[in-house]
């Protein structure tokens, strides 16, 4: 009688686990239907370049940042921004972060209690919960980016939409903040070549898509770009049409060594992380990274691996090109220390 009775309970079990599977799998499949059917607001190429025309002006002081991503954004590399903020003259520079692993826009807005569950990505003294924070009022930038893979983010997690939200949230409490979408990159290992990806994605994906999505509420102004992807992309072609460099051969050389001896295609090693800091800087600051320190601290206030003087210097170089050549970063074409 019992194990005729825990039969039936475990079939009812059964049915009710099954039921309760295809009943989550059609809300999920009406959200994606009722999205492709009603595609959110955009902006226009020409509406999203009239937002660039005034540059910004550069900061005159220190900037208090707040960085909201993933590893891509790591503890380590907002601190490389501080430091070179601090050797430029910018005393004052601070920052605080939210990071998760591999972790959404729309996954940070929905989490309540992000110390729990990103705390494995929040053991860095610089951790503060995003909402608390930007509530706060206390800062003058935020930098935020989306998880790769950016057409699976876009279309599963509706990344324009919430960064339009998280952009209406900062500007709801501190309207003169200064926002920041940073493009990142996707794996050398991706098939459709990464180059190819990386010079392609600015404007399709993160400016075309994310923001012209997210700069389309009323409520959220202008969103200006760190151009992380176009900045590694320009930096390896210069890199290997010279053979390499003292320290650096190829691109596989930005990214972390695994354990079984094989090179990570995404994560960054402190050299990677260090041209990154520098497109930030530039960016933030408007600041000729040329002649700016290469050896710099980690966040656990170890000394990081730098880049020879020869990468440093080219690095620099690069930042200092593309960033103004683009208008999206807000820097004017013919402003910085150090010449053109």
């Amino acid at each position: 009688m019992n194990t005729h009775m825990n039969r039936r309970l475990f079939s009812r079990r059964r049915l009710w686990a099954g039921a309760s599977l295809v009943g989550t799998l059609g809300i999920a499949l009406g959200v994606f239907l009722w999205r492709e059917l009603n595609p959110p607001a955009t902006l226009s190429p020409e509406a999203r370049a009239a937002l660039y025309q005034t540059p910004l002006e550069p900061p005159e002081r220190g900037l208090a940042v707040y960085h909201l991503g993933h590893s891509l954004v790591g503890p380590d590399m907002p601190g490389y921004v501080q430091q070179l903020a601090q050797a430029a003259g910018h005393e004052g520079a601070r920052y605080h972060s939210q990071l998760g692993w591999g972790t959404s826009l729309r996954a940070h807005w929905e989490q309540e209690h992000p110390e729990a569950s990103f705390a494995e990505m929040n053991t860095h003294t610089s951790f503060r919960p995003a909402h608390e924070a930007l509530v706060s009022a206390e800062y003058d930038a935020f930098v935020f980016t989306e998880m790769v893979d950016l057409k699976d983010a876009i279309r599963w997690h509706a990344s324009g939409q919430y960064a339009g939200k998280w952009a209406a949230h900062a500007r709801e409490h501190s309207p003169e903040m200064r926002l920041y979408l940073y493009e990142t990159w996707h794996g050398t290992d991706i098939a459709e070549g990464w180059l190819a990806r990386l010079e392609g994605d600015l404007e399709t994906l993160w400016e075309g898509t994310i923001l012209a999505q997210a700069m389309a509420r009323p409520d959220v102004g202008t969103i200006h770009v760190i151009p992380a992807g176009q900045v590694m992309a320009a930096f390896v072609r210069a890199l290997e049409s010279e053979g390499g460099l003292p320290g650096l051969k190829n691109r596989h050389g930005l990214f972390i060594m695994q354990p079984d001896g094989t090179r990570d295609p995404i994560h960054l090693n402190d050299k990677g992380k260090y041209l990154v800091a520098l497109v930030h800087l530039t960016t933030l600051y408007h600041i000729d990274p040329r002649g700016l320190p290469h050896a710099l601290l980690r966040a656990d206030g170890s000394a990081a691996d730098a880049p020879s003087p020869e990468v440093a210097r080219l690095m620099q170089e690069v930042v200092w090109q593309i960033v103004r050549s683009l208008p999206a970063t807000g820097l004017p074409q013919d402003t910085g220390r150090g010449g053109s």
